[in-house]
């Protein structure tokens, strides 16, 4: 005697009806039904970053030009002596 039969299914529904009560057989199927919804965007999400092109690299950027031997530098930036005047 299998357990395919429409009554046996019938029984088990109304049992579990009984257990748990309409409305919580209908939140736990609403959860159910978010978790595979998550999980479909969540396959969705991963393959559209694989299938995403690689990011653009960053040109390099442009050295800046060396200060002339008159001007005096300090880590780099030139430094301006304002009490020398212009010649």
């Amino acid at each position: 005697m299998g357990f395919g039969s429409l009554w046996h299914w019938v029984i088990v529904l109304l049992v579990v009806l009984v257990l748990f009560g309409r409305g919580r057989v209908s939140e736990i199927m609403g959860d159910f039904g978010k978790g595979i919804k998550s999980f479909k965007q969540g396959l969705s999400e991963e393959d559209s970053k694989s299938a995403a092109p690689p990011a653009a690299q960053i040109p390099p950027q442009s050295i800046p030009a060396q200060p002339s031997a008159s001007q005096a530098t300090l880590n780099g930036e030139t430094v301006v002596d304002s009490n020398q005047t212009n010649r």
